[in-house]
């Protein structure tokens, strides 16, 4: 008489089915239905451990949630906002990006030229208007997921930071003294250009990102007497840069290539801001 067969992981369960790869028995409730046959739950576990993860073009992970930094990104600048609405122009006066007030020959009391270099940063996420948060943040919306996606939520956050970095920089250096400068349209106008190079990579139509950027630029111009044209254009060319060396680094030198771009950019944006204080402080 043959023995009764009982499942490996409830031995009080008899059972004719074998596990299709490690042909150990199993009863209906650890079936998995694979390929072929059914398997154990420990391989189908292990399958997916040994199983490289799906990645991008520039080395990014498919992810469950595509929007996960771009929320908490909008999330942050809708707090800053909220803040400001509570606290009126003081919280403005203190984050906002300004070269030196009062600007020389006075003898300046605040501004990154004083040594406030936080104020390259913050003045990222600050908004006063209303509607220039919502274009900002509907921007960020419909723009981010793509490249966070095709990036990788670590560069796509690096790419995002550095590109409004890089806008604060070259208002700070050319604009007076004095100018204030606020919002996140120099990390978006970054995002645009990052697009602009991975639909280029992938071969797609580039006919309405190279309208987008245009037109966004366009009305930068025609109205820069309100808005700061020079975060645009610094925001512009820094996303631009960083995607280029993301999204066409060798597979074999991925790391090395793109975090060396960034490393790079980021010594940039540096000498840049050392500019603008050697600029305003003489």
């Amino acid at each position: 008489m043959d023995q009764a067969v009982c499942c490996y992981r409830h031995p009080d369960r008899e059972t004719g089915v074998r596990c299709a790869r490690c042909d150990r028995p199993i009863c209906p409730e650890c079936m998995v239905s694979a390929a072929v046959g059914f398997q154990c739950p420990e391989c189908i576990s292990a399958s997916h451990q040994s199983t490289p993860r799906p990645r991008t073009v520039a080395g990014g992970t498919l992810v469950a949630n595509p929007r996960l930094i771009t929320t908490i990104l909008i999330g942050i600048n809708i707090a800053v906002f909220l803040a400001v609405q509570a606290q009126g122009s003081r919280l403005v006066e203190d984050l906002a990006l300004v070269g030196a007030w009062p600007p020389p020959p006075f003898h300046a009391t605040i501004g990154v030229a004083e040594g406030q270099y936080y104020r390259l940063l913050t003045a990222v996420f600050l908004h006063q208007q209303l509607i220039h948060i919502g274009f900002n943040m509907l921007s960020l919306w419909w723009i981010g997921p793509g490249l966070e996606v095709a990036l990788g939520r670590v560069r796509y956050l690096t790419l995002y930071l550095l590109s409004g970095l890089g806008g604060s920089a070259l208002s700070f250096l050319v604009a007076g003294a004095g100018a204030e400068s606020l919002g996140a349209s120099g990390a978006i106008f970054g995002l645009l250009g990052a697009t602009f190079v991975l639909m280029r990579r992938l071969n797609y139509d580039l006919r309405p990102i190279v309208a987008i950027i245009v037109l966004n630029l366009l009305f930068t111009f025609a109205q820069s007497q309100t808005i700061d044209w020079r975060a645009h254009v610094g925001g512009l060319v820094t996303g631009t840069v960083i995607a280029y060396g993301m999204v066409h680094a060798p597979r074999e030198r991925r790391a090395l290539v793109q975090w060396g771009t960034c490393v790079a950019m980021g010594l940039v944006i540096a000498g840049v801001v050392v500019a603008g204080v050697i600029r305003i402080n003489g």
